[in-house]
């Protein structure tokens, strides 16, 4: 599932954002809920600083292809743990859309964050037609510069493997 194509897939696009490899991350302070408990967090990018950050954005809670990637992460967090990497997931639903999507699926073992404005999707560049999210997937280093960036065109197609996501880890 992780690569359907080229044909699928844009991993820089100019007319969303200027964001690119070997830029600083956009910062940003998100409310969400722990995906292990359903309790309220607040996450702030920045206070990851000297870890490998992984923020996978997803269009919406429930949907098959979100919940297969997000249950595949939470398979295989001991693989990023190993790597010293966090995960955060974001999506625009709400802190309470988050809760019961963790908790229908036995939990995820990362924040849920709510990005319900679409603030911190756009400045990422994933934010597509109709104000939609764009399945994309970052790679940030421990210093907070991004050293990866894919977007999906299509967001039912598939998304970054666990395993690719290693490689990448472990070249930075």
């Amino acid at each position: 599932m992780s690569d359907p194509g080229a044909a699928d897939r844009d991993p820089v696009d100019p007319a969303d954002s200027d964001l690119r490899i070997g830029d600083p991350a956009p910062d940003f302070t998100l409310p969400g809920v722990d995906g292990r408990n359903g309790q309220s967090v607040e996450v702030t990018l920045s206070d990851l600083r000297g870890r490998p950050v992984v923020v996978a954005f997803y269009p919406a809670d429930d949907s098959p292809v979100c919940t297969a990637q997000l249950s595949e992460y939470t398979r295989t967090i001991g693989e990023f743990d190993r790597l010293d990497a966090s995960v955060l997931a974001i999506s625009p639903q709400s802190p309470e859309s988050h809760r019961a999507f963790a908790a229908a699926q036995d939990g995820f073992a990362f924040p849920l964050l709510s990005d319900e404005d679409l603030a911190v999707g756009r400045s990422f560049g994933v934010v597509g037609l109709l104000d939609l999210y764009r399945r994309s997937t970052f790679v940030i280093d421990a210093a907070g510069i991004v050293r990866y960036a894919h977007r999906y065109l299509n967001a039912g197609t598939g998304y970054q493997s666990t395993p690719d996501l290693l490689t990448i880890l472990s070249q930075i």
